[in-house]
């Protein structure tokens, strides 16, 4: 790999950067619910589920819990959403492990494959998402995500926005935050990485939260790279 570019590696955020983690979650959910002969509105009950995701990560962010793989913050969440649907008793502990793999059963939006094929010639890639190792590589199979390697929140024991998860995983790769892109569709994420001195990369994912999304629509940053498709990626190198 040439030294002459600066970009030697990208990684990137998971869960509605790369894979639609909303409709995913809803089609395993609504075909749960129909095998029990419920109507739960499947897509509410995936906004729910993910609702519960960021404070579910604070505790470990301040120090006030342990790290805890996010497979576990998940059936956790999950426990709490079948309760605020009042439908925990159409599930026993078996369905709610089915239910708790729906995060790795998420499709990739439809630039997301050949892009990154295009964009490996240039650079390593490896997620730097939240899901824990099992997450990620049972997710990227199932989506058809290819790696060089896989990084993130286990293995910085942290979770993003945290500077360790972004250093650690540029660590991991032999590679110093400056030769490092971080790519993701959340303004929050590319700041907290810039922050710990990545280059970043803007996409949008204008319905990761439904039609209505208000959040994210536009960089709010002069952010090092702003795309519409990961494959414009490999077109700017």
């Amino acid at each position: 790999m040439s030294g002459k570019r600066l970009e030697q590696a990208f990684i990137f955020d998971v869960f509605g950067t790369l894979v639609d983690w909303r409709s995913g979650v809803a089609r395993v959910v609504s075909e749960a619910s129909r095998s029990r002969g419920l109507d739960v509105d499947a897509l509410a009950f995936a906004d729910y589920w993910r609702g519960l995701y960021q404070p579910s990560m604070e505790g470990v962010r301040t120090g006030n819990r342990g790290y805890v793989a996010l497979d576990k913050l998940h059936r956790e969440n999950l426990d709490a959403t079948l309760a605020y649907f009042r439908v925990g008793s159409a599930f026993d502990e078996a369905a709610r492990v089915r239910l708790n793999h729906a995060w790795e059963q998420l499709p990739a939006w439809a630039d997301v494959v050949d892009g990154l094929e295009r964009l490996r010639p240039a650079a390593l890639l490896a997620p730097c998402s939240n899901g824990s190792v099992s997450l990620m590589v049972r997710l990227s199979r199932f989506a058809g995500l290819q790696w060089d390697t896989v990084a993130g929140a286990e293995l910085a024991q942290d979770y993003k926005p945290k500077p360790r998860v972004y250093l650690a995983s540029c660590a991991a790769l032999g590679l110093s935050p400056e030769q490092v892109t971080m790519v993701a569709a959340h303004n929050s994420d590319l700041q907290a990485a810039r922050d710990a001195g990545l280059r970043t990369a803007f996409i949008p994912r204008p319905t990761e939260y439904g039609v209505d999304q208000t959040v994210d629509l536009t960089p709010d940053e002069d952010w090092d790279h702003v795309v519409d498709r990961i494959g414009a990626l490999a077109d700017s190198l």
